[in-house]
């Protein structure tokens, strides 16, 4: 059973629906391109799409708490946390390459209940709901078995993003999958629930990173855990593992361990 109201549900449709227009009108156009204090670039395409939606959820849900990537957190010890990432793969959109996407995610006390990743480009949205099968424009999708590494095609957005403590685990895993692939950003956990790819190991990121993701995965049949094999939160620390199959999950662990 679900631990989402239908009602919520709705609502983030509406918030990717409202995300949509903006992104396409910014998309492969000489927009003005920022850097934040952690060197990531940002535009302004990110904070209007975000403030459209968080205008959304203030008329709508103003109990809620919401965590933005651009504009912040409010009340977020809510017993319902909204977490947005207006566009994941902003380096991705300034460049032309339409594999970023919308993230919105609804945690309930501090699990996430509900994901979106919404490709305004290619309109492909996936929905994941807690207890639900996962949709790609309204229809089910699933991932595919692969009980090994060695036959595994791996995704991670850029080895550079990994540290000095991270990047050997993400090493084993590299050298023991039959591909590598680089630079998708959501999109790679996208292809993974819809079958196309295998296991994605990343690390680093913030809930509005990987909230949405976790749904996503979990709806179309697969694993997406912390390093640890731990349940990811609005806690976790970021460092994510996602795999397609069960078998292939504890292989990815037992390498990142």
């Amino acid at each position: 059973m679900s631990d989402c109201p239908a009602e919520f549900v709705t609502l983030a449709e509406r918030l990717a629906d409202a995300a949509r227009p903006v992104i396409t009108r910014y998309f492969r156009t000489p927009v003005a391109i920022d850097d934040k204090a952690d060197d990531s670039p940002v535009t302004i395409a990110d904070r209007e799409v975000e403030s459209a939606m968080r205008a959304i959820l203030a008329a709508t849900v103003s109990g809620h708490g919401i965590l933005g990537e651009e504009h912040g957190r409010i009340n977020c010890d809510a017993e319902w946390v909204w977490v947005l990432d207006p566009i994941d793969g902003t380096m991705s959109f300034i460049t032309g390459v339409p594999v970023f996407g919308t993230l919105i995610s609804l945690f309930h006390h501090g699990r996430p209940v509900l994901g979106i990743i919404d490709q305004a480009i290619l309109n492909e949205r996936w929905l994941g709901v807690a207890g639900r099968p996962t949709t790609l424009n309204g229809r089910p999708v699933n991932v595919r078995a692969c009980p090994d590494l060695g036959s595994a095609y791996a995704f991670t957005t850029s080895p550079d993003l990994f540290g000095p403590d991270t990047r050997p685990g993400w090493n084993k895993v590299a050298a023991a999958v039959k591909r590598t692939r680089f630079g998708a950003d959501c999109y790679a956990y996208a292809l993974l629930a819809t079958g196309f790819a295998d296991v994605v190991v990343e690390a680093g990121l913030k809930p509005y990173d990987f909230g949405a993701l976790v749904p996503v995965i979990t709806g179309a049949g697969g694993v997406m855990t912390d390093w640890a094999g731990q349940p990811l939160t609005i806690a976790s620390e970021g460092k994510v593992c996602a795999a397609g199959d069960a078998r292939l999950h504890a292989q990815a662990l037992g390498l990142l361990a």
